[in-house]
């Protein structure tokens, strides 16, 4: 026993050195940049760069909430020329004239509903007798009334009709993804709304994720937390949809935040109705570990195709996690919370030697009384 107290200088001094050789990951940052290289997009090119790790501060959160906020003044405005239903091609139109029979659709109601009345071509003309081609395309349904009653009057007196839209075929909208029965759906004199037209689809489905609802309009792609419009009445989320509009409901599954570290548990967790702040994340995984962790060194690693980003927050004082609690984690978040200086120390130890480097001094210890 003896021999071993001899050693353990010589120990020591090896192992020293060994606190590079810790096991496990570790967080190794100098004048506040990340330890790697990683692609980065500057000018609209990619490159490699390192990452500046930002200090998770009240100035930061405020800023990022701002930015958040001014987002949803980025959506496109309403143009109420989009509310009045406008005639378009293959729209079925009936029209009535009153007093005048043989202008109407011969057979009367006899006629299947889907042959009665008179289509739009392609041109986006009707044709009516008398008349002949009449341009209608962009027309509403009172304006065509006027029309016809202008130039039918030319041949008859005290002209009454009535125009009505049968079948809505010319200004479509499509909702896809996690909604119940996904596809096209045909805007009527009732304007559309994106929550009328996840309705229409039969509502959201249960992997749905709302906050995150993405519309393709012309070329751009605006995101919409439609979950607000419904617990919170947030009505400048509820656009109404226009021809052609793509509104796709995305999947929640891999809306996934990955906690990993000195926490009591490391795990993915799912971001529950669009919201998970780092105070969340940190208590779902069963919090910091205080025998091995590094509470000024907590990280928020946020992977992205273009311009990913590190942000640190020290929570050696409780009140940080005021900050935690006021800092959302997005999807593919990773949370990483370092080693104490101890705890490597100990794990190289227990590495190196035989046993426990506790057992060890346990039993020195019990040797030398």
């Amino acid at each position: 026993m003896y021999s071993m107290y001899r050693l353990m200088p010589l120990l020591l001094a090896l192992l020293l050195p060994a606190c590079s050789l810790t096991p496990g990951m570790q967080m190794k940052a100098e004048d506040n940049l990340s330890d790697v290289l990683v692609p980065v997009s500057v000018n609209g090119k990619m490159t490699k760069a390192k990452l500046k790790i930002v200090p998770i501060t009240a100035d930061l959160i405020i800023e990022r909430e701002n930015v958040r906020q001014g987002a949803a003044d980025t959506l496109p405005p309403v143009d109420n020329s989009k509310t009045v239903y406008r005639l378009g091609p293959h729209d079925r139109v009936q029209i009535t004239v009153w007093e005048h029979p043989e202008l109407n659709d011969p057979g009367g109601e006899k006629i299947l509903p889907e042959l009665a009345g008179k289509v739009v071509d392609d041109d986006g003309l009707l044709y009516y007798p008398y008349i002949g081609n009449l341009p209608v395309a962009g027309k509403t349904v009172p304006e065509v009334r006027m029309m016809l009653t202008h130039e039918l009057s030319k041949y008859f007196k005290k002209v009454k009709l009535d125009v009505r839209v049968l079948s809505f075929q010319s200004h479509r909208a499509a909702v896809v993804g996690e909604v119940k029965t996904p596809g096209i759906q045909a805007m009527t004199e009732t304007p559309l709304t994106v929550a009328e037209a996840i309705s229409r689809a039969g509502g959201a489905s249960e992997n749905a994720d709302l906050s995150n609802v993405a519309l393709a309009r012309g070329g751009k792609l605006y995101k919409l937390d439609v979950l607000a419009l419904y617990e919170t009445g947030g009505i400048k989320q509820n656009l109404l949809l226009q021809d052609g509009d793509v509104l796709n409901i995305p999947d929640r599954k891999d809306n996934k935040v990955f906690v990993m570290g000195e926490v009591g548990r490391q795990q993915a967790l799912d971001i529950h109705k669009g919201r998970l702040s780092l105070a969340q994340a940190l208590s779902e995984a069963s919090g910091l570990d205080f025998n091995s962790s590094r509470p000024e060194q907590i990280y928020v690693i946020r992977t992205s195709a273009v311009n990913p980003e590190i942000f640190q927050l020290n929570a050696e004082s409780p009140d940080a996690l005021i900050l935690a609690d006021q800092f959302p984690l997005q999807a593919h978040d990773t949370v990483f919370v370092g080693t104490a200086g101890v705890t490597k120390w100990s794990r190289v130890l227990n590495q190196i030697l035989p046993g426990s480097f506790t057992s060890i001094m346990t039993r020195a210890s019990y040797v030398g009384m």
